[in-house]
């Protein structure tokens, strides 16, 4: 019988930087039977559009040319899908084009390969205060020195951009940002372009949420603005259905070609059949995705003024927050110094669940913070989990505040 020999492999110093995603390894601990998560932000499932992609699937792979659909794509994806993003990112005022559009497995992966490309260890990259906790994993094992952006009420300060000339990127959510839900209005994103383009600093503009205005549409993106120093980055998830894993970055020549070598590194291309099925729905079957959309924002709007009526019923006198206009969330600040992640557990056993706040912060992190999403349950579920999380915030001894002290994220 074989000696039995210890592992003989060896980690490199760049996977210490990896780390697993707070959300995700929270995930796997409230999404259980019970308890009612606002802490994932997953849409909501009766808004996918089953049918038309079922339908979709079949016409795709009912004919020969849907072999095509099964076989290894181009690195750069599939053009006609290519050229459909180009005009879609067009009619929002971006002069895109195809040739300079790559398709990613999901916008979480164009993050890591804007990080491989971009960013060396101790580059500064410029973040908002909080920010998407899953573009810090995906730069961190590129070891960046992270520089929070300061903040007023509208946003981001072009002062605080301007005041680093030498960063190698500034990432930005303009339209319903994670986790906060702030929407930049149309004079601080032209600000903070040109900010931006007079410092240098090029721009890294993340909107998934774009498309989920609930209220109004969102000023035109940064890359309308600054499309030589933008990377613009986007997704089907939002859109249509987060399984299907396509997303897109549209970048300036002059940093494509790198992006594209990433890419080719990384996965080949983004599968073939995703792909070819988005295509085959939006170009093919004449899916009337403006119609899909305004049904999704009508089901998001119910969820968002069904979340607001109960966080002012049950704990509007525990936190603050701004209503958001769209995207999936509020984020909340409690008006005492209470840990939310050390009450997690709690909230767990009392059937609600939700995301402490402090793992958005790149520095300075502020436990008195969560995040809830409005996008997955039900209007009446959404009343159920709110009151249950008032009941677990007045159970931890908290009170009605006597002032107010405003953090960097505007709520």
């Amino acid at each position: 019988m074989p000696t039995t020999r210890p592992a003989p492999f060896r980690l490199s110093a760049r996977s210490a930087l990896l780390n697993a995603s707070p959300i995700r390894e929270l995930l796997k601990v409230v999404e259980q039977p019970g308890v009612l998560s606002l802490a994932g932000g997953l849409p909501p499932a009766d808004a996918f559009p089953m049918v038309a992609v079922r339908d979709a699937a079949g016409r795709l792979l009912s004919r020969p040319a849907g072999r095509v659909a099964l076989q290894y794509g181009p690195s750069e994806g599939h053009r006609p899908l290519r050229e459909w993003v180009a005009a879609h990112l067009r009619a929002r005022g971006v002069p895109a084009q195809a040739e300079h559009v790559l398709i990613t497995t999901g916008s979480q992966q164009a993050l890591e390969l804007v990080g491989k490309v971009l960013i060396d260890p101790g580059s500064i990259v410029l973040v908002e205060s909080p920010t998407y906790l899953g573009a810090l994993q995906a730069f961190a094992p590129c070891a960046p020195d992270f520089r929070t952006l300061e903040a007023d009420d509208q946003g981001p300060l072009p002062s605080s951009l301007a005041s680093h000339p030498q960063a190698r990127l500034a990432y930005l959510v303009p339209s319903f940002q994670n986790p906060c839900g702030l929407s930049l209005g149309g004079a601080r994103r032209e600000e903070l372009v040109q900010a931006a383009s007079a410092a240098g600093v090029p721009l890294l503009e993340d909107d998934p949420y774009g498309e989920l205005w609930l209220d109004a549409p969102p000023p035109a993106p940064l890359a309308a603005r600054w499309s030589e120093g933008t990377i613009h980055l986007g997704s089907f998830s939002k859109m249509l259905a987060p399984g299907l894993r396509v997303g897109w970055l549209l970048a300036p020549p002059a940093v494509f070609p790198k992006l594209l070598q990433a890419k080719q590194a990384a996965d080949l291309h983004t599968p073939s059949l995703s792909q070819h099925l988005i295509a085959q729905l939006l170009l093919e079957d004449g899916f009337d995705l403006d119609g899909h959309l305004q049904g999704l924002r009508d089901r998001l709007r119910r969820s968002r003024d069904a979340m607001q009526a109960a966080l002012l019923r049950h704990v509007g006198d525990l936190a603050h927050w701004r209503r958001p206009a769209g995207g999936m969330f509020f984020w909340l600040e409690l008006a005492q110094p209470l840990d939310t992640l050390a009450l997690l557990p709690q909230a767990v056993r009392e059937g609600v669940a939700y995301v402490p706040g402090a793992a958005f912060y790149a520095a300075q992190p502020q436990p008195h913070t969560l995040r809830l999403s409005f996008a997955t349950l039900a209007p009446e579920q959404i009343e159920e989990a709110v009151m249950k999380l008032g009941r677990v915030l007045r159970a931890a001894g908290m009170q009605a505040p006597a002032a107010r002290e405003m953090l960097a994220c505007p709520v």
